[in-house]
């Protein structure tokens, strides 16, 4: 306990408070079981340090611990916590806890026996929603996200600017952009944004350095967190980093699944289960129709990696098409459904038809149709249903 309590002290000294991300004002704090779910590099470790650097508990009441440092010396998290509790602990916070075994009974136990609040994170959902122990009724999850094109221009600029709803977006876009492009030039920062601005951890590091950590934090994804919770044999976590090179280097819309399989030597059965794990650990993201279903052997209409840095991580040239819709479909997929559609590029919550282009993008293709927009990139405010891409960067 001594050793865990220097540990997190020296953290918490480290640790700045001067921006908070957009998900600090959506947690209810009130509830005794918190998870906060998320890929690999996209700041839960600092926002749970924050949480504990403003808390109004003493130090001797909370505890930061790492999944990792218990995992390596053998600390059982349930006798860990009985031990803090009886020492006054009042908020326990235990970081990438899908890294401990049966880790769903502990917290079952500690939520049942201990007057704790505990806060965990993991790198994604999968082992939870894995778990044999139901800790839905119990536990209150938040999913969060990489920097939204907003988040990135207010670390980079200083300002502060309000996130928008989709609805907001899309009856006043032009009275929205026109403000934000009053204080700042989006096309100032969103070159940068697209290549390196998704990952907090960017702020940290030089870019040629920024790019060898976001190797890193993919390999782990594959090789630590997918392997483990999937059981994937190690020599096959090659096939897993083959298939994100080969999406990367293929145009959603003329993506052949039995090609890829093909090219890969696997079948479209084991094909499709790769799909699934790596959109499972959010490296992938597919999309398909309404009518399909989510199933792990339903084909994806169109497959993007998750977000735009690792396009330009993983390939030499993108495709800016496909660029332009791997952000919008990132930017929404937090908080909306996003679907393919046979009209235009996408359905989102299934009532909005969106196709996606460069400033000349006509609307030809969505004509004559109800609620139906033409999302551009290269313009600064649209007009009517033609709406400016960058600004669906203010989602979140």
């Amino acid at each position: 306990m001594e050793q865990l309590q220097k540990y997190f002290l020296s953290l918490l000294q480290s640790t700045t408070i001067s921006y908070r991300r957009y998900f600090f004002n959506e947690v209810d704090f009130n509830e005794r079981l918190i998870g906060i779910i998320g890929d690999r590099g996209v700041g839960k470790t600092t926002f749970l340090l924050q949480y504990l650097k403003v808390s109004p508990l003493s130090l001797r009441e909370k505890l930061y611990v790492t999944a990792e440092f218990l995992v390596l010396s053998n600390i059982n998290l349930l006798e860990l916590a009985q031990e803090f509790a009886q020492k006054g602990g009042k908020l326990l916070v235990i970081d990438e806890i899908h890294k401990i075994d049966n880790f769903e009974l502990h917290l079952k136990l500690i939520y049942d026996m201990l007057r704790l609040k505990v806060i965990f994170s993991g790198s994604n959902a999968i082992k939870l929603e894995h778990s044999k122990v139901d800790l839905s009724r119990r536990a209150m999850l938040y999913r969060v996200q990489g920097l939204s094109f907003r988040e990135f221009i207010e670390l980079k600029t200083g300002k502060v600017f309000k996130a928008y709803t989709l609805e907001n977006i899309f009856t006043q876009h032009t009275e929205i952009a026109y403000e934000i492009s009053s204080e700042i030039k989006p096309f100032e920062y969103w070159e940068e944004y697209l290549s390196y601005g998704y990952y907090p951890f960017y702020f940290e590091s030089s870019k040629d350095n920024f790019l060898v950590k976001l190797n890193e934090t993919i390999n782990a994804t594959i090789e630590h967190d997918l392997s483990y919770i999937f059981n994937i044999e190690p020599k096959f976590t090659i096939k897993l980093k083959q298939l994100v090179t080969l999406i990367c280097q293929s145009k959603p819309y003329e993506l052949n699944l039995s090609k890829l399989a093909q090219k890969m030597e696997i079948n479209r059965n084991t094909l499709y289960q790769y799909i699934y794990y790596l959109n499972r650990g959010k490296v992938l993201k597919s999309i398909k129709s309404v009518s399909k279903g989510d199933g792990i052997f339903v084909k994806p209409e169109k497959l993007y990696l998750s977000n735009t840095n690792l396009n330009y991580a993983y390939c030499s040239n993108s495709d800016i098409g496909t660029i332009r819709e791997s952000f919008f479909v990132n930017q929404l997929s937090l908080k909306h459904n996003v679907n393919y559609s046979k009209i235009g590029d996408f359905l989102i919550d299934n009532h909005y038809i969106i196709e996606v282009g460069g400033k000349n993008k006509s609307f030809n293709q969505i004509k004559d149709i109800k609620n139906s927009f033409v999302v551009s990139d290269d313009i600064e405010i649209g007009f009517e249903n033609k709406i400016p891409l960058w600004l669906f960067g203010f989602l979140y």
